[in-house]
């Protein structure tokens, strides 16, 4: 790789004022964005002025003065403009765990004559957890039918299929799904679609309406930026709003929660899937750190994430063979999400000298090596050295040492 070319792509790059919104370490090459974010900058006097001013001088009165009831909608409504959902079916709240369970719940209900739910092996774990445990908890011949490999999902939906559940974008490859397709495919066969946005929502274009999907849900800490355990969102197609009681029946979720009624009436819109008091530092720092994205130009996003992650590719092609990498994300760009991984002997101790010479990625067991793109502050001369260090790691073994050994508690 030569260093003009990242240059000359830096030069030109329409993102690159961006970067500067982030607090950045010195010395980092941060490939781990699809993990946690990084620190917008504003971020932090936001949640400042919330600590010192909302809480600490206007105390309870900032539920008003500063609406801090509304957050929920407020921020989900941000977050629908990055994913193609329309106003006021979005909300913000809770984790991906927890929203999985409220819309899968309702989408088991809504599709009563069926039983099960097809997601696929290499799902994220706590999804199918998730699955697992809604499906116990209904009983009645409920069950989670997983799929080997994508191509094998088609094939699967008949009709006693009441749910498919899948990620857009795999989080150990990378492999992208065919939204539109595949939801249409599944309506085709009467089956209701819930697409988990984890590694696709801030990362690239999504368009939920377009694809008419019934559901969705989504994390605020990844490309989003909102925070280590910012709160999650969640999407209802307005066709289902208000059909079904979710199960999570709290007074957040009420018509009329400061009624302080008895019995429980649900609102009749997007309302209706918040359950409890939201989380107001959490919600305030995701409130935030998604005004970055008032100026950004999706589409130039994906072109950006596509040239890094193209870079990425072409450089360590030139050596991986002779280490034994092997690529497992899919070459063309559109099968893809933004990020690249790796399947290596030994990938845990490498990632850790990667971490320890200052490119942070992370490692998913049992042997991918994963690297996240984030076009917002990530350039191509970072690319270019990420790639340098690597193969002089691997060049010097520098990875073969017992401390790059020793497992974390987080990989």
């Amino acid at each position: 790789m030569k260093n003009t070319k990242a240059i000359l792509a830096d030069q030109s790059d329409p993102l690159k004022s961006f970067r500067d919104g982030f607090e950045l370490p010195a010395n980092v090459i941060y490939l781990d964005g699809n993990s946690l974010g990084a620190l917008p900058k504003s971020v932090k006097q936001r949640v400042a002025r919330t600590i010192s001013e909302e809480w600490g001088e206007q105390l309870i009165r900032s539920w008003n003065s500063a609406d801090w009831i509304h957050l929920p909608q407020r921020v989900g409504n941000k977050i629908g403009r990055l994913i193609g959902a329309a106003e006021n079916t979005v909300v913000a709240a809770d984790s991906t765990s927890i929203n999985l369970f409220k819309v899968l719940s309702a989408a088991l209900d809504l599709n009563t004559e069926r039983s099960k739910i097809i997601s696929e092996k290499e799902n994220f774990p706590t999804d199918l957890y998730i699955a697992e445990g809604v499906a116990r908890q209904i009983g009645k011949g409920h069950q989670l039918v997983l799929a080997d490999t994508p191509d094998d999902i088609a094939n699967m939906l008949d009709r006693d299929v009441a749910v498919l559940m899948l990620t857009h974008v795999n989080y150990r490859t990378g492999y992208r799904h065919d939204m539109a397709a595949i939801t249409q495919a599944a309506h085709d066969k009467g089956v209701l679609v819930i697409w988990d946005l984890a590694h696709s929502a801030g990362a690239m274009p999504v368009d939920l309406t377009s694809a008419d999907a019934d559901f969705a849900i989504g994390c605020g800490y990844k490309y989003l930026n909102g925070g280590p355990g910012a709160p999650a969102f969640l999407y209802v197609n307005p066709r289902h709003q208000g059909a079904f009681n979710q199960p999570l029946s709290g007074w957040f979720g009420h018509r009329a929660p400061f009624n302080f009624e008895t019995a429980y009436a649900p609102s009749t819109g997007i309302e209706q899937y918040l359950c409890g008091t939201p989380q107001v530092l959490g919600m305030v720092a995701l409130d935030e750190a998604l005004s970055l994205w008032d100026n950004v130009d999706m589409e130039a996003l994906r072109t950006k994430s596509i040239a890094l992650c193209d870079y990425f590719i072409e450089g360590i092609d030139a050596f991986a063979a002779e280490y034994g990498l092997t690529l497992v994300t899919p070459r063309e760009a559109d099968m893809r999400g933004s990020q690249v991984s790796y399947s290596c002997e030994n990938g845990y101790a490498i990632m850790q000298a990667l971490i320890a010479r200052g490119v942070i990625g992370d490692f998913r067991a049992p042997d991918i090596i994963r690297f996240g793109f984030t076009p917002l502050y990530l350039s191509f001369a970072d690319v270019e050295k990420a790639v340098t260090i690597l193969k002089d790691i691997l060049k010097t073994r520098s990875w073969d040492a017992e401390e790059y050994r020793v497992l974390g508690a987080v990989t």
